[in-house]
């Protein structure tokens, strides 16, 4: 069975169940209210199951908030870019969303700006992702972080949720600032890794692109316009994992007509992307920014067991190299897939499992 197909399967599974827990929130009243970001029939200061420590007011305030993502690499995190988002917040509730770890984040987040409050999520299991007392706290939220961990929690427990509901109405209605750092950028995409059967290196993914582990959500997770048909992946160059992602973006351009597009980034940085859907690359290192060349032309050798070969002239694969910057100079437009800035243009493709670069 295919990925894609294995996701539908296991959400269609869960659709009685969810169907009884639509039936349960109209009998309570607790429906959204798209105008106003609130939600009705509820106590704000009633904290969910999932609450592992909230520091500072626990009454819900309503600030004006600025839309705006945060994509960052993994490792230490970016101080630059959760204040970044701080601001963007208004100085609201900012919630940090887990499947595992502790409420480290809570005093770091509110040693960095002014925050009515931080509260972490650990939200671990399928029913915790359903319970509408979870899905509150994240509705009432003006900034959401999703820490790191293992990206596949994410899809297995949060995919087709009130919390994956959630997440969307903040991007797409409330529009607050969203970030996510390692797994919690991983799912940012419109395109992305799963992980449901595990990791997979460059090695393993350039010498066999149909590797049992490579495994994607298309499109049905969450909803940010600015990362359409885009990949992330993360702990880019520690982990050298650029044959691995081109061999992703190879797989997705395959079996998919759209421009393929991806962004790697490195730890110890982040993405910063506005409301316009403009970039610039904050932190110790820098991202990637990589698009297919020409949809209309597959992978030359694209079969199980052999080594990819994606080559089109040695033009299979449009890369943008942008280190990050100590002033405010926007560097990448998302929307038109271009450089603001300084930047290090070149090409990727792949000869017979070997991921090679040429400079433009």
């Amino acid at each position: 069975m295919m990925a894609s197909e294995r996701l539908k399967f296991l959400n269609g599974m869960r659709i009685t169940a969810i169907v009884w827990l639509g039936v349960v929130l109209v009998l309570v009243g607790c429906q959204v209210n798209k105008q106003s970001g609130t939600r009705e029939g509820y106590t704000a200061n009633t904290r969910s199951e999932a609450s592992i420590g909230i520091l500072g007011d626990t009454s819900n305030v309503d600030t004006e908030t600025e839309s705006g993502f945060i994509v960052m690499g993994g490792g230490p995190d970016v101080d630059e870019a959760m204040k970044w988002m701080i601001e963007r917040s208004g100085g609201g509730d900012f919630v940090i969303v887990r499947a595992t770890g502790t409420d480290a984040y809570n005093p770091y987040i509110d040693g960095l700006g002014e925050v009515n409050s931080v509260e972490t999520l650990k939200i671990d299991t399928y029913s915790l992702a359903l319970d509408s007392s979870v899905a509150e706290t994240i509705y009432e939220a003006e900034a959401i972080f999703m820490a790191g961990g293992d990206q596949s929690d994410y899809v297995d427990l949060w995919m087709g949720t009130n919390v994956g509901d959630a997440i969307n109405y903040l991007i797409n209605e409330k529009k607050v600032p969203v970030g996510g750092t390692s797994a919690g950028a991983a799912i940012m995409g419109g395109f992305g890794f799963s992980a449901m059967k595990g990791t997979i290196t460059s090695e393993e993914a350039l010498q066999n692109p149909y590797h049992e582990n490579i495994m994607f959500y298309k499109d049905d997770f969450l909803d940010i316009s600015e990362l359409k048909n885009t990949i992330v992946d993360q702990h880019y160059i520690e982990r050298n994992r650029q044959g691995r992602h081109i061999t992703f973006m190879a797989s997705l351009a395959y079996e998919n007509p759209k421009t393929v597009r991806g962004i790697g980034v490195d730890e110890e940085t982040a993405v910063a992307i506005n409301a316009e859907g403009k970039a610039r690359v904050l932190g110790k290192s820098k991202a990637l920014f990589l698009e297919e060349v020409n949809p209309n032309i597959d992978p030359e050798v694209f079969e199980f067991n052999v080594p990819l070969t994606w080559n089109n002239n040695g033009k299979a694969v449009h890369g943008y190299e942008i280190s990050s910057r100590t002033d405010d100079q926007l560097q990448f437009d998302l929307v038109d897939w271009r450089p603001l800035a300084d930047e290090n243009a070149f090409f990727y493709y792949v000869k017979e499992g070997a991921l090679l670069r040429s400079d433009e």
